[in-house]
C-alpha cells in the first residue's frame, strides 16, 4: 500500500469516553476512516503507520444526524470508524506518533 493511500484511509482518531475506556482495558483504539475503506486496508495502513501488530478490525458505518437548522432540516454527513484490536504486547502513543 502507498503512503498516499495511507493517509486517505485513517483520517484521525475517534477520541470519546468509550475509546479512552477500549484503549485501557483491551488495547483497541478507535480510528475515522475513509467511507470507501476495507478492513484490510484499514489493517495494513495502522500497521505501517503505527509500526504495530493489528489482531482484528471491526468497523462500523455511523450514519449523518439529521438536525434543525434555521433554513429547515439539515442532515450530517455518514462517515465510518473502525475498531482496531492490537495483538498482544503492541500499543499505540499517539504523543509520539509522527
Amino acid at each position: 500500500m502507498n503512503q498516499e493511500r495511507v493517509f486517505k484511509v485513517l483520517l484521525g482518531p475517534h477520541i470519546s469516553e468509550k475509546a479512552s475506556i477500549l484503549a485501557d482495558s483491551k488495547k483497541q483504539f478507535v480510528f475515522k476512516v475513509a467511507t470507501d475503506a476495507t478492513k484490510l486496508e484499514i489493517k495494513k495502513a495502522v500497521e505501517q503507520l503505527f509500526e504495530v501488530k493489528v489482531a482484528e478490525v471491526a468497523v462500523l458505518n455511523v450514519k449523518g444526524k439529521t438536525k434543525r437548522t434555521a433554513r429547515g432540516l439539515g442532515k450530517r454527513n455518514d462517515w465510518k470508524k473502525a475498531y482496531v484490536s492490537l495483538q498482544p504486547g503492541q500499543d499505540i502513543d499517539f504523543a509520539s506518533a509522527e
